[in-house]
């Protein structure tokens, strides 16, 4: 049975507790800098994901303390959390790298090519 990809939310998730555990405001921002500031993941997003990973046993509450009158809790990887997380990572590195060879394989074919002679090459037109 092959497992599905996760989902760019859960990757970066995970990805932000790699290192550390974080409270969910520290995973909003952690996430801003992991994107390069390409998501900004709203509390309602986060929160349904974290109930989520809860669930699969992906991640854990570390720990829970009242900061200024409001509950904060602090979530953690599991094992199974950096597990997944790892081979994650490693088809995104197989899917990556195949891709690279892909473009350099077509790259050196139509290093010096154009027009007429570079469409011959690749077999299509340019749309």
């Amino acid at each position: 049975m092959t497992e599905r990809s996760m989902q760019e939310p859960t990757l970066l998730l995970l990805t932000a507790l790699a290192d550390a555990p974080r409270h969910g405001y520290a995973l909003i921002q952690e996430i801003a800098t992991i994107s390069d500031g390409r998501v900004k993941m709203r509390t309602g997003t986060l929160y349904g994901a974290l109930d989520r990973l809860l669930g699969q046993g992906l991640i854990e509450v570390a720990a829970e303390e009242v900061v200024d009158g409001r509950a904060r809790r602090t979530y953690a990887l599991t094992d199974a959390g950096r597990t997944a997380l790892a081979t994650e990572a490693e088809r995104l590195r197989a899917v990556a790298t195949e891709a690279e060879r892909r473009l350099a394989k077509v790259r050196s074919m139509l290093q010096g090519k154009t027009g007429p002679e570079l469409r011959s090459t690749i077999g299509g037109s340019f749309a």
